[in-house]
C-alpha cells in the first residue's frame, strides 16, 4: 500500500472519529440500545440516500453525500462494537475512553484488512466510480440483512463483521475520492 493511501485513509478516519466523539459528548452512548439489525437499517438509509442523490442529481436536504459516508462508517463501527459487547438496555452508557478504544480497535482492523486487499488488488478502488462503491455498500448491506435473517449463520460466506469492515473501507475510499474531487 502506498504511503499516500495510508495518509488519505487516516485523514478520512480523523474526520469520522471527530464527529463520532463530538456526537457522543452530545448524546452519550444511547446507540448501545440498538440491535445490529437497527444499525444495519440506519446504514442502509444513508447508502440509499447517496444512491438517490446520485440518480436524481438533486438533494433537498442541504447536506451532501460526504456526511452520509461518515455516518455509514460510524454506524458500522457501532455495529462492530455491538457485535462484540452485545445490546445493553439497562445501562447504555459507556465511558468515553472505552468507546474511543473500541473505535480505534475496529478502525485499526479495518485498515489492516484494507492494506492486505490493496496489496492483492493493486488499489483497484482508485479506478472505481463513487457510484460503484455505493452500489457495493448496498449489496453488502443486503448480504448483512440476509445473514441477520438467518440468525447470523452462514454456510460458506464471511460473517457480519467482515461485511461491516468492507463497508467501512468502501466508504473511506469514497471519502478519499470525494476529497480529491473537491481539490481538483
Amino acid at each position: 500500500m502506498s504511503d499516500i493511501t495510508s495518509k488519505q485513509y487516516d485523514a478520512a478516519v480523523d474526520d469520522c472519529k471527530n464527529i463520532f466523539i463530538t456526537k457522543m459528548k452530545d448524546y452519550g452512548t444511547a446507540w448501545r440500545i440498538l440491535r445490529t439489525t437497527s444499525l444495519t437499517d440506519q446504514i442502509y438509509i444513508k447508502a440509499n440516500r447517496i444512491r438517490s442523490i446520485d440518480d436524481i442529481g438533486i438533494n433537498k436536504v442541504k447536506e451532501g453525500v460526504k456526511p452520509e459516508f461518515i455516518g455509514i462508517i460510524n454506524y458500522s463501527v457501532m455495529a462492530l462494537i455491538q457485535l462484540e459487547l452485545g445490546i445493553n438496555e439497562k445501562n447504555v452508557e459507556l465511558p468515553i475512553t472505552q468507546v474511543e478504544e473500541l473505535y480505534d480497535k475496529y478502525i485499526i482492523e479495518a485498515k489492516a484488512l484494507m492494506e492486505d486487499k490493496n496489496h492483492d488488488y493493486g488499489e483497484a478502488w482508485r479506478n472505481m466510480r463513487i457510484s460503484s462503491l455505493t452500489d457495493i455498500i448496498l449489496m453488502k448491506l443486503l448480504r448483512i440483512k440476509q445473514i441477520e435473517d438467518n440468525d447470523g449463520k452462514t454456510f460458506i460466506s464471511e460473517g457480519l463483521d467482515a461485511n461491516y469492515f468492507d463497508i467501512v473501507n468502501y466508504s473511506i475510499f469514497a471519502m478519499i475520492k470525494l476529497k480529491k474531487k473537491e481539490e481538483a
